[in-house]
């Protein structure tokens, strides 16, 4: 028998819906391995999530240290591996995020574990399916060591509902802190304004490069304003210096799975469908009848964005109002 650890973003004292997905996959494990749900929740604002926390897991673990104000894996990723160590996990997993990407295969190599990355489904105790080939094929990996780091990608596990009970919560030391030449300098955020945070909103608005430019973008910010929506942007968007990098929705960008997701000027080349073909409406405007787009869009325009978007955002703001 194993418990699960999971490590858990968080904003604003509450579980980020990121967090939520991977609690899910959680669960599954925990079914396979017999034991609990344990949450790690780090850095700076751990506590006051803690009480949120304690709606979805049997146990929360809460370590908040100065050292750990601001995100660096190499002193986030000791913390995790003691946690595991601590708990008696069998499996400690994160969602597929920048961060857990960039931390897991360091607790990994800690935990001198087994590791899956991006995993779509769970089949059984060690062994569990994800996307290869943008989609178009499914691996099925089998991890044996008696320790097991995951991955999951977000679009494939619903966020958990709470457990009907509260779990304990209970602190952790950080111990000593070695960031191993590591500096945080700054934190730049190119979410903007009060839109919520990519791979938590349930609308997307994305462009494509199709929108010709920079600033044409902000056409498709008062469609997003108009809907409380996040903003996105295909890799051909992002590559010529339209908006930041960090918009981008694709294989190689971020992996959504909205509520409503609007493909703007987008093509549909098959690295971006990889990002989003799971959205649960999908809505495309784009001028070419033949575009990829059309064949995973539930509903579809074609027109040309400048006739359309501000219209559009027009007749949503009124309609709301």
């Amino acid at each position: 028998m194993g418990n699960i650890l999971v490590i858990c973003e968080h904003e604003n004292n509450e579980l980020k819906t990121s967090a939520l997905s991977a609690i899910t996959f959680a669960r599954e494990a925990a079914g396979h391995h017999g034991g609990q749900v344990s949450l790690l929740l780090m850095g700076d604002g751990a506590q006051g999530a803690s009480a949120h926390a304690a709606k979805f897991g049997n146990k929360v673990l809460v370590c908040e240290d100065a050292g750990l104000k601001n995100y660096l894996a190499e002193t986030y990723a000791p913390v995790i591996a003691n946690a595991a160590q601590a708990e008696s996990a069998t499996v400690v997993c994160s969602t597929a995020t920048a961060i857990g990407k960039d931390v897991m295969p360091r607790v990994t190599a800690l935990l001198d574990a087994g590791m899956a990355s991006d995993i779509a489904t769970c089949e059984s105790k060690d062994t569990f399916k994800r996307a290869v080939s943008a989609g178009n094929a499914i691996s099925t990996v089998q991890v044996t060591s008696p320790t097991i780091c995951i991955t999951i990608r977000q679009s494939n596990f619903a966020p958990a509902a709470e457990s009907g009970s509260a779990g304990e919560v209970a602190s952790m030391e950080a111990g000593q802190l070695n960031a191993m030449g590591a500096e945080f300098v700054k934190l730049e955020s190119s979410k903007g304004g009060d839109r919520p945070d990519l791979n938590d909103a349930d609308v997307v608005v994305s462009g494509g490069r199709g929108m010709g430019n920079g600033d044409n973008f902000a056409v498709l910010g008062k469609l997003a304003d108009s809907l409380g929506a996040a903003m996105g942007a295909s890799r051909a968007a992002t590559d010529a210096g339209f908006v930041p990098a960090d918009w981008q929705v694709g294989q190689t960008g971020k992996i959504v799975a909205p509520k409503l997701y609007f493909a703007v000027a987008i093509s549909g080349a098959i690295q971006h469908l990889a990002g989003m073909k799971n959205s649960k409406t999908i809505v495309a405007i784009n001028k070419d009848p033949d575009a990829p787009i059309f064949q995973v869009a539930d509903y579809g325009l074609v027109a040309k964005w400048e006739d359309t978007v501000e219209e559009l955002a027009g007749a949503i703001a009124s309609a709301k109002a």
